[in-house]
């Protein structure tokens, strides 16, 4: 029994090794260290050459910034990143954004942030004349304000690629025609339309241990 113990706890302390025991690199400083403020956790997503990129976990603590996990393989936009997003660009925003909250059609995972559990009356308002244009609403799709099809832009979030999902705070100003529905969510191997897709088990990993304040910071390879 005591074997057994053992072997748990050796098991869960890998599984949770990049939280628990961040790479000591506070002598280096990230490339976004300028851009995110107070912020304490980052996401950094760093396109390598068409949808493909490679995701960074980040911690500030009294020693400055630590690599927490390095080199995760993560697929982007189908046209890559743009500084200029827009509705249908097929690319990955650039740029640093806050990380308001998670959803995703499997039960909670744990971890800081808000989430909702989405069912197939949850959508993302991808309406441009719609008065709730980039924000999650909850309807039967014949009872909803806005237009549902696809080709407007909105999205049924009952499927997948988002068992589980962060929403990046994009044009949280809401402009028409500057693009919505952005996500870190998880990948189905592809490219995406413009959101960032990884493997759902290290994405539980990273979602239980963000907490309000986190944010995503997107660019090329330099």
């Amino acid at each position: 029994m005591n074997h057994a113990r053992r072997l748990l706890s050796v098991l869960i302390a890998a599984c949770l090794a990049f939280v628990a025991a961040p790479t000591a690199h506070a002598e280096f400083t990230p490339w976004f260290a300028n851009s995110v403020g107070n912020a304490t956790q980052v996401l950094s997503v760093v396109g390598t050459g068409g949808s493909d990129a490679q995701l960074e976990v980040w911690q500030r603590g009294a020693a400055g910034w630590q690599l927490a996990a390095a080199a995760i393989p993560a697929k982007i936009g189908a046209k890559g990143m743009s500084k200029d997003h827009f509705d249908g660009s097929m690319m990955t925003p650039m740029g640093v954004y806050t990380l308001d909250f998670a959803f995703g059609t499997a039960p909670n995972p744990g971890g800081g942030l808000q989430y909702v559990q989405v069912t197939p009356d949850h959508w993302w308002d991808g309406d441009m004349k719609s008065p709730t244009y980039n924000l999650m609403q909850v309807c039967k799709k014949d009872q909803c304000a806005f237009n549902t099809n696809p080709s407007s832009g909105t999205e049924n979030l009952h499927i997948p690629q988002y068992k589980h999902a962060i929403v990046m705070g994009v044009n949280k100003e809401r402009v028409p025609g500057k693009g919505g529905a952005f996500f870190v969510h998880t990948t189905d191997g592809g490219a995406t339309a413009g959101c960032v897709a990884l493997d759902d088990g290290k994405l539980v990993e990273i979602m239980r241990w963000l907490r309000p304040g986190a944010m995503i910071a997107v660019t090329k390879q330099q």
